[in-house]
């Protein structure tokens, strides 16, 4: 088998044959992995045959005459057609506004700038397709805020962790929509949460928010049904399931737990669905009207959960890959007739849906009332488990046979494996982007901003085989300019901001495209350093969001006190050996960030002890810089000591279990939340003042 034909193939499918890690060294995809690798494609390269073969298809996939059904083009810019069409080929242009315009292309085959932004309909030689035609940027935080030079600041929320009472165990969008009127009013214009995607109604033991069953929906255990329907019908419904003794238990403990405050609230829900249908509800009307909105997307969703769940209780496997081919097909027949025999538990889910969405619109109108000029800013996860509904209803779109990750680098020198799913380069480009289009208007519906996690894998991901570690993988290349070019339309309809977490091994060239289309990057201040020296104020990128900490590093207090490396010692993630170079390392790092918030006159001046007077000072430091937007998480605001998940582990630390101290309502004030909130909002107006 020549090793050469095999390269040629990996080039030709989007593979990077060679590339640079994190330490600058050049890498080379070995022949094995690359056979592996291929194979998840749907490219078999086992024998020179097979390679040949697979070759072909992509030849004559390249060959085709036919214009795919969707391109992109930014606003003012010519497109060149001539890959499908000879030159001064008549065309009509159908506008979104109803309007036409016919023309020639030119003598090299261009189509002449646009002078409207949006999705237009080319009729062009007896095809149709789809132009999308792009703003210069995403919308942007001066936009948003109508500022030249915005100084602004907000929150990140794990939702979760926030509390109500009658809350079941974990926030919900109740609390979620108490928190956020109390953050507007001290001035917050934006609160980041945690991602809400679509989880397993059917398995409540999976539970991290970064896993999702689909980025198309919300995961229904988050919904506050009393605030849709009213506390009347949520009192009756708890009653006659007899669950206010349990729920009270729940909402006791420190720790989330997940099985049973899921199992108890999915109980709460199916009763309230049945005295939703049992009668007229006022509201059967919206409901009706969301279904039909919702479409095919969320028809599929709804027959997946009833689908997957009735596999459960046969002690068959939640895996759709392990399904009976019949209902491995989402469009057969056998799927229709389980739908026409399940037709109530389908709308059960569909209910829950609803309920949700209802919820999550309510939290944005509140925080946007309460003055904040951007609102929720969503989280996005970079892929969805490969078994989940998006999976499967979208099966030419998502590689459910190879998990997403990261090559060892800085952060994990093992390299990582998510256990997700992302989307098939091709497979996008056959169907006009239709799953990277409705997913970005599913999660821009409710929200003033979408934080895009790993926003690298527009460019590229690390796609590992299902069942090989993190370093036997490649990365696959992915049409960059047109998904910005969508994300900036899409953006721009909603009138929403778009962060992208750029953290990690970062593609040469990827910071300045994310900038020239307003797409704010992150910087953490634990990372902005070089050997424990902290970088000034003034040094700071004004194209990235600045923030103390994220979710999987640790919180400020955990970071100072050296928590993280306790628990790496406990769960032995690290020898001894390791454990006191990384407690010298962290000394010199403490001494470092205390030097440089000590250039501020202004701190450490009180009698708080050590540890909170820096991170009173961080948030001033923070507040200061160039950047945009500020978010402080909460966790930092209040001093927390541990983090809310510990990469690299699943069961023996309790990630995605953690819950603050106090009602959401109420939780700003916290003495110590209540200061830093005060320090971070007068350093943002000081920086504004700064840099007019």
């Amino acid at each position: 088998m020549s090793n050469e034909l095999l390269q040629r193939l990996a080039t030709r499918a989007g593979l990077a044959v060679d590339w640079v890690d994190a330490n600058g060294r050049p890498q080379t995809v070995s022949p094995q992995v690359l056979c592996k690798v291929l194979d998840g494609l749907g490219y078999p390269a086992d024998s020179a045959e097979d390679i040949e073969t697979s070759l072909q298809r992509l030849l004559e996939a390249d060959k085709q005459h036919t214009a795919p059904p969707l391109l992109t083009v930014d606003h003012g810019h010519t497109l060149d057609l001539s890959a499908w069409f000879a030159p001064n080929t008549p065309f009509e242009l159908v506008l979104e506004d109803g309007g036409r315009f016919n023309g020639i292309l030119t003598d090299t085959a261009q189509l002449p700038a646009q002078s409207a932004v949006g999705y237009q309909q080319l009729i062009i030689d007896s095809q149709h397709v789809t132009l999308a035609v792009a703003p210069k940027s995403c919308y942007s935080i001066a936009m948003a805020t109508e500022t030249a030079t915005p100084r602004v600041w907000g929150l990140t929320v794990q939702l979760y962790a926030l509390r109500r009472l009658g809350d079941g165990g974990f926030g919900d969008t109740q609390a979620l929509e108490d928190f956020v009127r109390s953050a507007g009013e001290r001035g917050a214009d934006a609160v980041a949460i945690s991602p809400m995607h679509a989880m397993f109604a059917s398995d409540t033991h999976r539970y991290s928010p970064y896993s999702p069953s689909s980025r198309l929906f919300l995961n229904g255990l988050y919904a506050s049904p009393g605030s849709v329907l009213g506390e009347r019908d949520l009192r009756m419904a708890i009653e006659r399931t007899g669950l206010a003794e349990e729920f009270e238990r729940l909402e006791a403990l420190h720790l989330i737990d997940w099985p049973a405050a899921a199992a108890a609230k999915w109980t709460l829900l199916h009763a309230l669905f049945e005295g939703f249908s049992n009668g007229s509800h006022p509201l059967n009307e919206d409901f009706a009207s969301f279904c039909d909105a919702g479409g095919e997307a969320l028809e599929n969703h709804c027959r997946f959960e009833a689908l997957q769940a009735q596999c459960s209780t046969r002690g068959m496997s939640q895996n759709w890959r392990e399904w009976p081919e019949e209902f491995k097909n989402p469009q057969g027949p056998a799927i229709a007739e389980f739908a026409s025999q399940h037709r109530e538990q389908i709308r059960f889910h569909a209910f829950a849906q609803w309920l949700i969405a209802r919820g999550l619109e309510r939290a944005q109108v509140a925080a946007r009332s309460s003055g904040m000029r951007v609102g929720l800013i969503a989280d996005l996860a970079v892929g969805a488990d490969g078994a989940g509904s998006q999976a499967w209803s979208r099966q030419d779109e998502l590689l459910a046979s190879l998990t997403v990750g990261a090559p060892p680098d800085i952060l994990n020198r093992s390299g990582q494996s998510w256990g997700i799913s992302a989307f098939s380069p091709n497979g996008l480009k056959r169907n006009g982007f239709r799953a990277f289009i409705e997913m970005l208007r599913a999660n821009f519906a409710h929200a003033g901003g979408l934080r895009i996690d790993h926003i690298m894998g527009l460019q590229r991901l690390w796609v590992v085989p299902v069942g090989s570690p993190p370093r036997e993988g490649a990365y696959l290349n992915y049409p960059l300019d047109d998904m910005l070019r969508l994300l900036a339309l899409e953006s721009w309809r909603y009138k929403a901001v778009v962060l992208g977490e750029d953290l990690g091994t970062v593609p040469e060239g990827m910071h300045d495209k994310l900038s020239a289309r307003a797409i704010l990057g992150m910087r953490v201040l634990l990372f902005e350093q070089d050997n424990a020296h902290f970088k000034p104020i003034l040094k700071w990128s004004d194209e990235a969001l600045a923030t103390t900490s994220t979710h999987d590093l640790p919180t400020l207090t955990g970071w100072w006190n050296e928590l993280d490396i306790e628990w790496s010692r406990v769960l032995g993630l690290i020898d001894e050996q390791a454990e006191h170079q990384a407690r010298d390392n962290r000394q010199r790092e403490r001494e470092g960030l205390r030097h440089a918030l000590s250039q501020d006159h202004a701190n450490f001046r009180n009698q708080l002890s050590e540890c909170e007077q820096v991170i009173d000072a961080s948030v001033r430091y923070l507040g200061h810089t160039r950047a945009p937007l500020v978010l402080l998480p909460m966790e930092d605001a209040l001093g927390v000591e541990q983090q809310a998940n510990l990469p690299g582990t699943i069961d023996s630390h309790p990630n995605w279990r953690r819950r603050f101290q106090g009602e959401s309502a109420t939780l700003l004030d916290d003495e110590t939340a209540a200061r830093r909130l005060e320090l971070l909002s007068q350093s943002r107006l000081q920086a504004a003042e700064r840099d007019q």
